[in-house]
C-alpha cells in the first residue's frame, strides 16, 4: 500500500479524520467485518462477540497514514487476554490504537505489511473512570482520556500539577510516552502533595496489562513496589494495558496570562540577564511556555501561576481550550499553508507573520490574554482540529540553574542557523519554536512504595548527577513535506546532541516526537537507534535498571512479541 504524500496533508481539513474517528466504535468510513466494503482478507478465526471492522489510520501530522487496517474494540480487560491469546495463535501483532495523537511510528509503519496486524481500538469501551477520594487515586481504563479524567478529579477536588496541552490524549498512550506538561516548581512554591512535575508516568501506583505467564497470555496486576513496573511506566509500545491507578492532589485555580511584546533576545537572555526574561517568570510562577513563530519578533510568551482568587483583571473561564483563534485559521493562512505544501517555502517569513499577527488579534478578540479558572481548564489549549505540523527536537536534561543558558543558546543558534539558510533563498522551517520546561520523575513525589522511577521516561533522573532537575523541552514545528526539513532536524538534534553534554546537561529524545532523523526522514538514523538511545538510558543509572534490563522484562512480559512492529523491532530487538 503507497504512502502518504505528505504534500497532501491539509486537503482533507486539519483534525476533521482524527475528530471523527476518536470515540466511535464504526467510524465514518470504516467497513465492518463481513462487509462487501472490505478490501482486506479476513483474519482467521477471530473471536466471536468483539467488534471488528476495517478502518483507516493516521498519525497527527499525517505522515503515517493507512487506508485500511483491521480493527477491533475489545469490551472487557477478558477480551484484550482473548485477543492476545488469538494473535499469538494466528502470528497477528496486535497494536493498541488510542487518540493517535503522535509522530512515532510506534503504532503503524508507513511501507509495512500490515496483513497480519489488528488495531486495538480503547477509547470505544476500555474508558471507565472511578475516583477514590479517601486514597486521592483514580482508576481509568487505557482508552480514557486525560481530558475525561481530570474532570472526574475536579469533580473530587483532586487534580493534576502538570498536564500535556491535548485533552484527547488517552492515558495508556500517555504513559506509553511518557507525556509531560510544564511545570516546575516556582521559587518558594511547597509542592502539593500526591502530584509530580515529571511525567504522567510518575503519577502511577499500579496498573494492570495482559502479559505472557509461561503458557498463555494473561491479566496481571503490577504494583508500584514490583520491579517489573518500571519499565512499563513508558514502554513505547512494547506492552498492552488495560488500565492505571494514578495517584492526585488538592486541586487548584490557575490563572494564565499572555505576553506579545516581548523581543525574542530579550525573553531568551543569558542567565541573569535583566528584563522580561523567560527564566524570571519562571520563578515567579514555575509555569512558562513560549511559542515563536517563524521570522516573528515577538514569542507568545504564557505564564501559568497559581492563584486560588480570581485577579480583578482575569477573565474567568469554566471549560478548556480557551484560543479558538489557534483552531480555526484565517483564510489567508490555509492559503499560505497550500502555497508551502505546494513547495512555495519562500513565503515561510509571510506565513509566521500571519501565525503572530492572528495571535495578537485572536487574544485581544477572545478577551483571553489574562484568564483564570480550575488547572485544567488552563492548561488544555491543542484541539484535533488546530494545524497538524510535525516536530524535532527533544529534552535537555540540566540543573535549574542552568535553564536559561540552555534557551539562550539554543535560540541564538537557531536564529542564526534560519538567518544562514534564507540567506542562501532556502526556508526549511516554517512552524513556531515552542520551549517549556518540566520537573523530573523524583521518586520522593511517589506516594506508595515505589521500585524507582520509569525507566526509559525521559525525565527519569541521573544518580550520578542529583543536581539535573529539569527538562527544558525544546521543539521546533514545521508543514509536513517541506523540502529540507528532515535534514535541518538532522542538524538540530546533532547540534543539541553534542552542545548538551558533560558535567552541565543531556539530551534526550521526546518520544511521541521526531528523532533520530536522517537527511530525508525521522526515525532512520541507524547510529542513534541502535547505539545512541540506548547509551543515554545506560549512562549515569544502575546496570540493574537501563535500558537493557527495561528490554529484557519486556521480552520475558511477551516473549513471542504480538506487542510489537518492525520498528519497535529495530528499536527494542
Amino acid at each position: 500500500m503507497p504512502e502518504f504524500n505528505r504534500r497532501q496533508f491539509i486537503a482533507a481539513g486539519a483534525g476533521a479524520l482524527a475528530a471523527a474517528s476518536v470515540m466511535r466504535a464504526v467510524p465514518v468510513s470504516a467497513a465492518p467485518f463481513g462487509s462487501v466494503d472490505a478490501t482486506l482478507p479476513a483474519p482467521p478465526a477471530f473471536p466471536p462477540g468483539i467488534p471488528l471492522y476495517q478502518q483507516r489510520y493516521q498519525n497527527w501530522s499525517k505522515e503515517i497514514i493507512r487506508d485500511a487496517v483491521w480493527t477491533c474494540s475489545p469490551t472487557t480487560p477478558d477480551d484484550v487476554v482473548t485477543l492476545a491469546n488469538w494473535a499469538h495463535a494466528n502470528s497477528y501483532r496486535l497494536r493498541p490504537r488510542g487518540a493517535m495523537h503522535g509522530w512515532t511510528p510506534l503504532t503503524i509503519v508507513n511501507g509495512e505489511n500490515i496483513e497480519r496486524f489488528m488495531l486495538v481500538d480503547t477509547t470505544v469501551h476500555l474508558n471507565g473512570i472511578t475516583v477514590d477520594p479517601s486514597t486521592s487515586t483514580v482508576t481509568a481504563g487505557a482508552g480514557a482520556t486525560i481530558e475525561a479524567i481530570l474532570q472526574q478529579l475536579e469533580n473530587n477536588g483532586l487534580g493534576w500539577v502538570s498536564v500535556p496541552a491535548p485533552g484527547v490524549l488517552t492515558v495508556a498512550g500517555s504513559l506509553a510516552v511518557d507525556a509531560h506538561g510544564a511545570a516546575i516548581p516556582a521559587d518558594g512554591e511547597t509542592p502539593v502533595f500526591g502530584t509530580t512535575y515529571g511525567s504522567l508516568s510518575n503519577l502511577v501506583t499500579s496498573l494492570t496489562a495482559v502479559v505472557w505467564d509461561g503458557n498463555a497470555y494473561a491479566l496481571r496486576t503490577f504494583e508500584r513496589s514490583d520491579p517489573e513496573i518500571t519499565p512499563l511506566l513508558t514502554h513505547l509500545g512494547r506492552a498492552f494495558l488495560t488500565s492505571v491507578t494514578m495517584q492526585a492532589g488538592a486541586n487548584t485555580r490557575m490563572r494564565c496570562q499572555s505576553y506579545t511584546d516581548i523581543g525574542w533576545r530579550e525573553m531568551f537572555g543569558a542567565a541573569g540577564a535583566s528584563g522580561r526574561t523567560f527564566e524570571s517568570y519562571l520563578a515567579r510562577t514555575g509555569r512558562v511556555e513560549a511559542i515563536w513563530y517563524p521570522f516573528t519578533e515577538n514569542p507568545w510568551l504564557k505564564v501559568w501561576s497559581v492563584s486560588p482568587v480570581k485577579p480583578p483583571e482575569s477573565r474567568e473561564v469554566t471549560g478548556p481550550y480557551n484560543y479558538p483563534f489557534s483552531d480555526n485559521l484565517p483564510e489567508v493562512a490555509s492559503d499560505l499553508i497550500g502555497q508551502l505544501t505546494a513547495g512555495n517555502t519562500f513565503i515561510a517569513p509571510a506565513f509566521g507573520q500571519v501565525y503572530y499577527g492572528t495571535t495578537v488579534a485572536g487574544l485581544a478578540a477572545t478577551g483571553s490574554s489574562d484568564i483564570w479558572g480550575w488547572a485544567k481548564d488552563l492548561q488544555f489549549y491543542i484541539k484535533p482540529s488546530t494545524l497538524l505540523l510535525t516536530e524535532g527536537g527533544g529534552a535537555v536534561i540540566t540543573n535549574r540553574a542552568n535553564v536559561a543558558q540552555v534557551i539562550h543558546e539554543f535560540t541564538e543558534w537557531f536564529a542564526g542557523r534560519v538567518a544562514y539558510y534564507q540567506s542562501i533563498g532556502q526556508y526549511p522551517i516554517n512552524g513556531p519554536v515552542e520551549i517549556r520546561c518540566c520537573g523530573m520523575d523524583d521518586p520522593a513525589d511517589v506516594v506508595v512504595e515505589s521500585a524507582g522511577p520509569p525507566t526509559i521516561s525521559a525525565m527519569r533522573p541521573r544518580p550520578d548527577h542529583p543536581e539535573w532537575d529539569t527538562a527544558v523541552w525544546l521543539n521546533v514545528l514545521g508543514v509536513p513535506g517541506t523540502p529540507g526539513m528532515f535534514a535541518f532536524y538532522r542538524e538540530m538534534e546533532q547540534w543539541m546532541r553534542s552542545h548538551y553534554t558533560g558535567s552541565w546537561a543531556t539530551f534526550r529524545p521526546e518520544w511521541s516526537k521526531g528523532w533520530a532523523f536522517s537527511a530525508e526522514l525521522p526515525y532512520q538514523d541507524p547510529v542513534v537507534i541502535d547505539s545512541t538511545l540506548p547509551n543515554t538510558y545506560r549512562e549515569g543509572v544502575p546496570t540493574s535498571e537501563n535500558w537493557d534490563t527495561a528490554r529484557a522484562t519486556f521480552d520475558a512480559l511477551d516473549p513471542n512479541r504480538i506487542y510489537s512492529n518492525t520498528f519497535i523491532d529495530r528499536l527494542l530487538p
